[in-house]
C-alpha cells in the first residue's frame, strides 16, 4: 500500500486533525511544540507548587496511579486501529471485576483460574460488539453504546441496585496482584507493561497487526484484498474485551471489592490517551508508543493535581480543561504532520 494511499485514508478516520493549516515541509512548526511545551509547563507548575513532587515516590505514584488506565486505554488501540470505537469497555472492564469476586467466593477455585474464567466472562461483551458490527453492520458506535447500557442495567440488576460486593478475606496472593510491589513498583504496572509489549508485538509484527491496520485504512480495499474483515474484527474486539476485564481484576484484586460502573471512570481517558498517541504518530495512527505515553501524561496530571489538594470539583475542572489543551495540542501536532507529508 503506498504512502499516498495511506495518507488518503488515515484522515478520514481523524478528520478533525486533517484540514490543511498552510505549513510546508522544511518547516518546524509551532504546532510541533504545543503539546511538549504544555507538559513542560504542567510539570514546572506541579514542581513549584508542589515540594514533594520531583520524587522517586511521586514517579512510582505516577506508573501506579495509571496502570488500570493503562490496560484500557490498550484495549481501546486495539478496536481503533481496526476503524472502530468501543464505548463498552467499561461493561467488559466491570464483568471481569464482578465475576472475579463471584466465582471466588461462590466456587472456591483457584484465583487464577477465577481470574482467567472473568476475563473470558468479559471477553463475551467483544464478542456480542463484534457479532453487532461485522454481522449486523450497525455503526461501532451505536453497537457499542447500546451494549454500554445493557451493561449498566446488568450490573445494577445483579447488585441490587448498585451496591457493593466486598471481598475481604480474599487470598494474600490475589490481593497482592493488585496491591503488591516487585522491584519497587506496583505489580498491577508490571502487568500493565507486559500487556503492552504483547499488544505492540500483535499490531506491529504479526499478521494480526498488519491486517487491522489495512482494515483500518480503509476496509473496502481490505475486502478486496481477499482479507476476512468480520473475523478480524471479532479477534480485535474479543482481544480488546479481555485486556478491560483483566484491568477490572486487578482493580478488584487492589481495592478488594467490586463497585458497580468503576469501568466508566477510565473510559474518557482511554479514549483521549488514544487520540493523543495517534496524532503524535508520524502516520497519525493509534499506536501502542503513543497511547502509553499519553496514559503517563494523563496520570501525571492526576497525581499532580491530587498532591495539591485541591477542592474535588475544582480538580475536577481543571483536570478538564488541561485534556481540552491536551488534545487541542495534539490536533495542531496531527495537521502539521499530514501537511508535511504533502497533505
Amino acid at each position: 500500500m503506498s504512502d499516498d494511499t495511506t495518507s488518503a485514508n488515515v484522515g478520514p478516520r481523524f478528520a478533525g486533525m486533517a484540514k490543511d493549516s498552510g505549513l510546508r515541509r522544511g518547516n518546524i512548526p509551532w504546532r510541533r511544540l504545543a503539546f511538549p511545551m504544555l507538559f513542560l509547563i504542567l510539570l514546572l507548575v506541579f514542581i513549584v507548587t508542589v515540594p514533594t513532587f520531583w520524587s522517586a515516590s511521586t514517579l512510582k505514584n505516577v506508573i501506579a496511579g495509571g496502570a488500570v488506565l493503562m490496560l484500557v486505554a490498550l484495549a481501546m488501540t486495539v478496536v481503533v486501529s481496526t476503524g472502530g470505537i468501543d464505548l463498552s469497555v467499561d461493561t467488559s472492564f466491570d464483568l471481569g471485576a464482578w465475576f472475579v469476586v463471584v466465582i471466588m467466593l461462590n466456587t472456591g477455585l483457584p484465583w487464577p483460574v477465577a481470574a482467567l474464567l472473568a476475563m473470558a466472562i468479559g471477553s463475551l461483551v467483544g464478542l456480542i460488539n463484534a457479532l453487532l458490527i461485522a454481522r449486523l453492520r450497525i455503526s461501532p458506535f451505536l453497537a457499542t453504546l447500546g451494549v454500554y447500557f445493557v451493561g449498566r442495567s446488568f450490573q445494577k440488576v445483579g447488585t441490587n441496585g448498585g451496591g457493593n460486593v466486598e471481598f475481604f478475606d480474599m487470598p494474600d496472593a490475589f490481593h497482592e496482584i493488585g496491591a503488591g510491589n516487585i522491584l519497587g513498583i506496583n505489580t498491577k504496572a508490571w502487568i500493565a507493561a507486559v500487556v503492552a509489549l504483547l499488544v505492540w508485538f500483535a499490531l506491529s509484527r504479526t499478521v494480526f497487526g498488519r491486517r487491522i491496520e489495512a482494515i483500518g485504512m480503509q476496509e473496502r480495499s481490505a475486502v478486496n484484498m481477499g482479507i476476512p474483515v468480520s473475523r478480524y474484527k471479532t479477534e480485535a474486539y474479543v482481544l480488546s474485551s479481555a485486556i478491560c476485564a483483566l484491568g477490572g481484576v486487578l482493580l478488584t484484586a487492589q481495592l478488594q471489592m467490586f463497585t458497580p460502573l468503576t469501568g466508566y471512570n477510565y473510559q474518557t481517558d482511554a479514549i483521549s490517551a488514544v487520540f493523543i498517541g495517534a496524532a503524535m504518530h508520524q502516520r497519525v495512527r493509534p499506536n501502542v508508543g503513543g497511547t502509553v505515553f499519553a496514559v503517563l501524561f494523563l496520570s501525571t496530571v492526576g497525581t499532580g493535581l491530587d498532591l495539591m489538594g485541591l477542592d474535588f470539583n475544582l480538580k475536577v475542572a481543571i483536570r478538564g480543561l488541561i485534556l481540552v489543551l491536551a488534545l487541542a495540542a495534539v490536533s495542531g501536532l496531527a495537521k502539521s504532520s499530514l501537511v508535511g507529508r504533502g497533505r
